[in-house]
């Protein structure tokens, strides 16, 4: 699909890669409807690329309401006329243990990370197919492609991200509606600290900052650039390509993750 004069909305947009997904398609010629849970950050970031000459146009937006994101997709045909390109980006970790997360955090995790997607592909799709033209990136994760002991419920709403996408690539093929599966492994993001954004009742207190590169060194990787990934996706959304990832590392974990289904050996992390 060409970028240049076609719309794409972002949610998530107002940081990490959301942000830097704006700013690419930008460059490639776009306007961004940039979606954002975080007014300030969102009305600060909008606001710098406005000043900048870029075209964007910022909706605070829960993605875990789905009259909020099909107002999103109202609001976005408002401002451009139609939507091309659809990242449904945003993304929240707890990182708690399955059996220590409350019922309350499941509600907020899976609310955000899958039902905002599927809210997303519910409202813009039929948009796309009935304009004749359009693409979508789910952002999942490496940890929807491989799990870890210490994700709690990110792991199993990314590894649903994952079979999301890979459904609806195959519903649409022949349509002139592509998919795209954006499976990061470590980027230079604030994922970590993503329950900034939680619903108080929940009694998150301010997350620490967390140094990216102490991040690297627990998870035994190298973090990305935003701006990296998002110069992936770009290329995919062109080539249609349906697997995103972002580390060559990320192949070798599914592989001896499959390697040990395949021979029926009990989940272990690691190799």
């Amino acid at each position: 699909m060409e970028l240049d004069g076609r719309t794409a909305v972002v949610t998530g947009a107002a940081s990490g890669i959301g942000l830097a997904l704006t700013e690419r398609f930008l460059d490639e010629g776009m306007s961004v409807v940039m979606a954002d849970i975080e007014r300030e950050a969102l009305e600060r970031e909008a606001g710098r690329i406005e000043a900048a000459g870029g075209k964007v146009h910022a909706v605070v937006c829960d993605v875990a309401d789905s009259n909020q994101v099909a107002d999103l997709r109202d609001r976005a045909l408002e401002a451009y006329g139609a939507v091309h390109l659809l990242c449904n980006n945003a993304g929240v970790a707890n990182g708690r243990p399955n059996h220590k997360t409350t019922p309350a955090e499941w509600d907020w995790v899976v609310g955000v990370n899958l039902m905002g997607v599927a809210y997303g592909v519910s409202a813009f799709v039929p948009v796309m197919l009935e304009q004749g033209e359009g693409h979508v990136v789910n952002t999942a994760s490496e940890a929807g492609l491989t799990s870890s002991p210490a994700l709690g419920p990110y792991h199993p709403t990314k590894y649903a991200v994952v079979g999301l996408s890979e459904s609806l690539f195959m519903e649409l093929e022949g349509t002139p509606v592509g998919v795209s599966c954006l499976c990061p492994e470590l980027v230079d993001t604030k994922i970590f600290e993503s329950t900034r954004n939680a619903p108080s009742e929940l009694g998150y207190r301010q997350p620490p900052s967390i140094p990216i590169d102490q991040i690297a060194e627990l998870m035994g990787t190298t973090p990305l650039p935003p701006a990296d990934v998002a110069g992936r996706v770009a290329y995919a959304v062109r080539s249609g390509e349906f697997w995103i990832l972002t580390h060559q590392s990320t192949l070798g974990r599914v592989h001896n993750r499959n390697s040990r289904l395949n021979q029926l050996r009990n989940p272990k992390f690691g190799n």
